[in-house]
């Protein structure tokens, strides 16, 4: 049964803001990527498209039907209202609006009209705005702005799917690269429609209202992300072998969503965006959506088709490096070069694995391998600032060295490492951005270091493109990586064998043990006595959920109330706010609040209380099936009719298990006293 929400709070101040007139930014900060009722939404939907105010986009129209396709158009607009099903006398209508809208479309575009391009399945829910000016406006920026240019087959949106794929799900990527089953075959309806040929019509306008009001042109990929990793049991264990059953069966994933997912489909899908490395939207803006920023030269030079791996600007890397334990991706550096080369100059976090040990000593390159997750886990376990989930390959930015690193980067892939990326353009890269402050790498020595000996014969102008050099690929042959293998590989100092031994002697480390489903508490709490919360004042401090101001909020010290002798269970977690980004947290548990504490990354030790929450206004608490980490905690009460949700929190809880039972006991036992 559906959940009844209590909207009235942030409706009333929408429809308010609506008739002020709000911008895109107000509008955003009070719908907080919700869905919109039906009697709000052609207004919440002009503002996000920016198309308010902007007059009859058809008036220019000559009402000339004279394309060459026109006919094999006027009978695709027939086929689509046949399948909505409109009375009859409507049918007329519709069809003429329909045919009207595309065909002003492309003779404003020049554009050639291509059944299944998905424009009419676009244009259905748009009707919901009724005038048909207003529905011309919002098309044409729909398609603008967010349908990607390159959606024919074996286009580069599709190339890059699937290294999204590959980073998040390496074994489904690979199942579905062993079926042959490229991302064009089963995901161009989709891009090409953003899911509206796919879903129900409810679905749509409300999977569309979080859209637009995210703004973000990239969210689709990850959407569709979603729905493949939430159904690869399903693919994996279905036992189909033929291409087509595999097709088809995957073609009915998105029609499984229901309009009540849409808010957890979406956070889920920005949770995904944020742990996703962010140089690929700087590469694939201009040749996916036309941005002008793209600097000249760059769609020719991003050869997704070719690399074996997600590339990671240098520039992204030293960020992140910067961040310390903050929002975003979090990247273990592994530098590939020769020793020589390394010991030369390196990231001060990176930890060193000699490509060329794979083919000229494998015995060693596996003990290498064990010590590089040993100390990836050691380092992430300490909070280090070389500790990160994600490995990012490092070459040296020379074909000559680099052949080896993309045959260990297909290794790791091959045994279906998860988050594996390359930095682009490798150590020559990084030497360039750090050229002004070589302080930044560590034992750097400039007479034996290759890019400052290269420097000194290069001129300035060769080396302004150094970002831009040929991305890992997966043209070379193995035998031809047999023929140019160096004779000699310089042996590792006595200190890198020492650190070795010690890195294996720590390698095992305890497996969290994550939500199962004896732990699951998804469904609502039954025979549950009235409850009411402790304090109106505690309730209602945190109406703003996920957001980033963070004024009057209450600082803390962390030591301090983790000892409180009140607090039952506590665990470090990552709260979801309404983008899609986390913000490193705990969650406190008394004899009657759940509290959120959220870590100051610039005060250490200190926290904001984020929220406050009665016990007994928990009323539901939901797990993912696919992500057992990823738990939300609803709000509000039981009543007769049902579960009255207000509010609600997310989290990422690696003991995810742990937690909820715990929570849940303290929750009983509230009421259990409560009904006493």
């Amino acid at each position: 049964m559906a959940e009844s929400v209590d909207d009235s709070g942030w409706l009333e101040e929408l429809e308010k803001a609506l008739l002020e007139d709000c911008d895109f930014g107000s509008l955003r900060n009070i719908s907080k990527g919700r869905p919109v009722p039906e009697n709000l939404r052609a207004d919440v939907w002009k503002i996000c498209l920016n198309v308010q105010g902007k007059g009859d986009g058809m008036a220019n129209f000559d009402g000339l039907y004279d394309m060459p396709e026109q006919t094999e158009l006027r009978e695709d607009c027939r086929s689509v209202v046949d399948r909505l099903g409109n009375e009859e006398e409507d049918k007329v209508s519709v069809v003429s609006d329909l045919e009207s809208i595309v065909t002003f479309f492309c003779k404003s575009k020049n554009e050639k009209y291509v059944s299944d391009n998905g424009w009419l399945e676009i244009i259905q829910p748009l009707f919901t705005l009724k005038d048909k000016g207003e529905i011309y406006n919002c098309f044409y920026s729909l398609v603008n702005r967010y349908i990607p240019r390159d959606c024919k087959k074996n286009g580069k949106l599709f190339h890059l799917f699937r290294l999204l794929l590959q980073y998040h799900d390496p074994e489904l990527c690979s199942f579905l690269d062993t079926k042959r089953i490229t991302p064009d075959i089963y995901g161009q309806v989709w891009f090409r429609s953003l899911f509206a040929a796919v879903c129900d019509l409810k679905v749509i306008l409300n999977m569309w209202d979080v859209y637009f009001q995210q703004g973000d042109q990239f969210l689709v990929f990850f959407m569709a992300l979603v729905i493949l990793v939430n159904a690869r049991d399903q693919l994996l264990t279905s036992g189909l072998d033929g291409k087509k059953d595999i097709i088809d069966m995957m073609s009915t994933f998105p029609a499984a969503l229901e309009a009540d997912d849409i808010e957890d489909f979406c956070s889920l899908s920005q949770y995904y965006a944020s742990r996703t490395p962010q140089s690929f939207r700087r590469d694939y803006q201009g040749p996916l959506f036309g941005c002008s920023a793209v600097h000249p030269g760059e769609e020719s030079d991003v050869l997704v088709s070719q690399v074996l791996c997600l590339p990671v600007s240098v520039n992204e890397l030293l960020q992140a490096n910067q961040l310390g334990g903050g929002d975003g991706v979090r990247y273990f550096v592994v530098d590939c070069r020769p020793a020589e080369q390394y010991n030369a100059g390196h990231l001060p976090t990176a930890f060193h694995l000699d490509a060329n040990l794979m083919l000229q000593n494998p015995e060693e390159f596996n003990t290498a391998v064990h010590t590089l997750i040993a100390q990836q886990k050691q380092a992430l376990s300490a909070g280090s600032a070389a500790g990160g989930e994600h490995l990012c390959f490092m070459g040296s930015g020379r074909e000559e060295e680099d052949q080896y690193v993309h045959m260990v980067v297909a290794n790791f892939l091959q045994k279906n490492h998860q988050y594996i990326s390359v930095a682009r353009g490798g150590y020559s890269a990084l030497h360039q951005v750090l050229l002004d402050n070589l302080d930044g790498l560590a034992d750097h020595n400039q007479s034996q270091c290759i890019c400052c000996q290269t420097e000194s014969t290069s001129s300035a102008s060769d080396l302004e493109h150094i970002e831009e050099m040929k991305p890992f690929g997966v043209e070379d042959q193995l035998d031809s990586l047999l023929g140019k293998l160096s004779s000699v590989v310089k042996s590792k100092s006595a200190e890198m064998k020492e650190k070795l031994t010690n890195y294996i002697k720590n390698e095992h480390q305890p497996v969290e043990r994550h939500v199962s489903s004896t732990d699951r508490v998804g469904k609502p709490y039954r025979n549950m006595a009235s409850v009411f919360t402790i304090g109106d004042d505690d309730e209602g401090e945190d109406g703003n959920i996920g957001s980033s101001d963070e004024e009057g909020k209450e600082v803390v010290s962390m030591d301090t109330w983790l000892r409180k002798p009140d607090v039952v269970y506590s665990c470090q977690c990552h709260e979801i706010v309404h983008n899609g980004y986390t913000h490193p947290s705990y969650i406190l548990v008394t004899g009657s609040h759940l509290f959120i504490l959220r870590e100051m990354q610039r005060n250490t030790g200190m926290a904001q209380i984020q929220a406050r929450r009665a016990l007994g206004s928990i009323v539901k608490i939901t797990s993912k099936k696919r992500h057992p980490e990823f738990i939300t905690f609803k709000y509000g009460s039981n009543e007769d009719d049902g579960l009255h949700v207000t509010d609600y929190d997310r989290f990422v809880i690696p003991k995810a298990g742990e937690a909820t039972k715990a929570i849940k006991q303290q929750i009983m036992k509230v009421l259990e006293a409560l009904e006493s």
